[in-house]
Parts: structure tokens; sequence; C-alpha cells
């Protein structure tokens, strides 16, 4: 078939790959959002998958908004059977879904109908989720509401971040995305609706989201660290400044100290939650680099009783 891919973060860069190494179909253009401003200089980047397309010579599409008429006109010009989507980042309207004779095919890393939304990944770790996914499905107008193609089952490891987890299922969904193009092409695939029971959402991540509460239990500290590393990044407040929280872990048989108490020795740092204690193993000052929690403990000589969160 001829593809217009439509993706752009790093994470939808492994389907891409895939498409343009499939000898069975041809990936004729890609839709990404416009460059948008990065790094202190706030200069304009290109998206990494407009930074890939480039690369393999293929035509790159950046519209401001996917109904404007000048991208219609050309995507309706280069005449698509079908467009897999992976992380695009912009709701398409009906005038833009209609153009391809196949649909828009989207990879989407949960099992649908669970976590539909911008952050599925975040919101299965935070759940405390044991195994998750990837599905692919044909874009209609509602919320990752249509048919299922084909899924994939991967487990939620204990330590898994969801920068870890997102990794894992860009690049097993990608041999997805491409065995659904296959299926697609040779009409041996048909997309089946997704059941009504089982729908539940997964919003963007806010900054308001990643503020750790230490008066939840520490299995919740220790999800909320997890979905929200990389990004947004889990905070709290540590004499009045933001500290970033990297890596923590559950200490089951340390409950000794309030919610928010800190407590630090020469190689450890553990804090109070409303359960057992969490230790603290990479830490994130603000307009700081991360490192080590005991290193940052050592600089800001924490005093007896001290509490995060305040």
């Amino acid at each position: 078939m001829k593809l217009v891919f439509a993706g752009t973060p790093e994470v939808a860069v492994p389907a891409l790959d895939a498409l343009i190494a499939s000898d069975r179909h041809e990936v004729a253009a890609v839709v990404t959002r416009p460059d948008a401003p990065a790094g202190r200089g706030r200069r304009l980047v290109a998206s990494p998958v407009a930074e890939r397309a480039e690369e393999a010579g293929i035509e790159v599409l950046k519209p401001a908004r996917p109904r404007d008429e000048d991208f219609l006109g050309r995507l309706r010009e280069i005449g698509p059977d079908c467009c897999p989507v992976v992380a695009y980042g912009a709701l398409l309207p009906k005038p833009t879904l209609d153009v391809p004779a196949r649909g828009w095919v989207n990879l989407h890393f949960s099992l649908l109908p669970a976590w539909r939304g911008a952050a599925p990944v975040q919101h299965a770790i935070m759940a405390g989720d044991e195994v998750t996914g990837a599905s692919t499905f044909l874009i209609e107008e509602g919320l990752d509401s249509g048919p299922v193609y084909g899924v994939l089952t991967e487990e939620v490891r204990p330590t898994d971040t969801s920068g870890d987890l997102l990794t894992r299922l860009a690049f097993a969904g990608a041999g997805l995305l491409v065995a659904t193009m296959d299926g697609i092409e040779d009409g041996t695939l048909h997309a089946v609706p997704q059941p009504a029971e089982g729908v539940t959402l997964a919003p963007k991540i806010t900054v308001e989201d990643a503020q750790v509460q230490w008066s939840a239990p520490a299995l919740r500290v220790d999800r909320v660290v997890r979905g929200c590393t990389p990004a947004p990044g889990a905070w709290t407040l540590f004499r009045g400044e933001r500290l970033k929280l990297i890596q923590a872990v559950p200490v089951l048989d340390r409950a000794d100290l309030a919610p928010g108490e800190l407590s630090a020795a020469k190689n450890n740092v553990y804090v109070g939650t409303g359960s057992h204690a969490v230790e603290l193993l990479w830490v994130q000052p603000q307009g700081k680099k991360p490192m080590r929690a005991a290193d940052w403990a050592r600089g800001v000589r924490i005093v007896h009783g001290e509490l995060l969160g305040i």
C-alpha cells in the first residue's frame, strides 16, 4: 500500500523505521507537528519523526492544523491507501479521516479499551497494572474508540519507569503496526469493535499530578515516581524549592518515619510515607543536574525531623 505516516516524538520513530524497511509498502510522506522551540535558546527544532523522514528522503508535511486546506489538498494529491499513526499529537477531523480509502490506523500503547488518551503508559504504571500492551485500531472521531485490528501484551516490570516501558512498547509495537498494514493490504485482517466494558481514561499527566503526596502509601509513591519518569517528572518541595525525584524504592522493614520526614545516613536517604518508608536513590535539585540522593543530602545538611513537601 501507499502510506502516509503520522507521528511526532521519538517513540514514533521505531514504527516509521519498520514501515520504511517493509518491502510490501511505500511510505510516500510523513505528517508531523510543526517545529517547536526547544533548549535554553528556545530555537525552533524539527520533531524526531521529521528528522528521520528527512534523512530517508521522504516528504514531510507540517500542518498547523490537520484540517488546513493546503494540507488536505496535498494529502489528496499523494492519494494514500492508508495512514498509520503513532503519537501524532493532534485530533484528526472527519475531512482528514476521509482521505485514505482504508482509513487512519493508530498504534496505541495500551490494551484497549483500557487507558484511552494521551498518557496510557504512565497511567498503567501509576495504577499498578501488572500487564499492559499495544493495540492497532481504526481511528474514528471518538477518543481511541475505534475497532481494533491487533494487540500485543507486555509485562510491567517492578522497576519500570514509563520511559522504560514505552521504549519496549515502541519497538514491539512497530512490528504490530507493520503486521497490521500487511493484514489490511491482503484482506486477512478485520477490525473488531471494542467492548463497552472496561473503558478507562488516560489524560495527559500534569505537573500537579506529578507532585508526590507523602501521606499516600509507599507503593503509591513508588508508582507515581516511576510513572512520571522521565516526564513530567515526580517532585516534592524541600525548603520551599522543587526537588525532582528520579528514583525511589519502598523499604518494607522501616516504618518509624512520619509522612515526609527525612532520615539521612552516610549512604542512604529515607522518607516516611503513609505506610513504610521509601529510600531516595536519585534526585535533581532545582537548577542542578541529577545526583545520588546521598550526595544531595550531605550537601544540604538535613536537619533531624526535617520534612519534604513543605
